[in-house]
């Protein structure tokens, strides 16, 4: 094992743990690159944190980290996995946007579009559509 891949031995066993498929982990010219697709957002972000606990600022340069959230095609269903609240569901992708509905703990919503991978556009049971935060989503 190389001293790099023992650096971010950390990142490599969180993206197993976190199931990352098609997990790729290879070192060239002095940096390690780790590439595959999470599941869910949190998958991503359980990668990501782990990079973070090694570096901090996120400002190594011996590091190439390309996690994405694989493609939900539209019309999946989605469970809301808040902690205690309903989800709000707003007009525009940010928190700013006024909130247009909201979908509660354990209901499902059906998705539309992963416009970014923060925010997902949705459609609650009632047919109320607009956009959700994709932390709180789970496929």
């Amino acid at each position: 094992m190389s001293t790099l891949q023992d650096k971010y031995s950390g990142v490599v066993s969180a993206a197993q743990s976190a199931g990352i498929s098609n997990l790729q982990v290879q070192e060239q010219d002095g940096i390690l690159y780790v590439s595959g697709n999470a599941s869910n957002t949190a998958a991503k972000d359980a990668v990501w944190n782990a990079l973070g606990a090694i570096d901090s600022t996120y400002s190594a340069t011996d590091i190439n980290l390309d996690v994405q959230v694989s493609g939900l095609a539209a019309g999946a269903n989605l469970t809301v996995a808040t902690e205690e609240s309903n989800l709000n569901i707003r007009q525009e992708p940010s928190t700013e946007a006024a909130v247009v509905g909201k979908a509660s703990k354990g209901s499902s919503v059906t998705l539309v579009e992963q416009t970014s991978d923060d925010w997902w556009k949705v459609k609650t049971a009632d047919g109320q559509e607009g956009y959700a935060y994709a932390r709180y989503l789970r496929a």
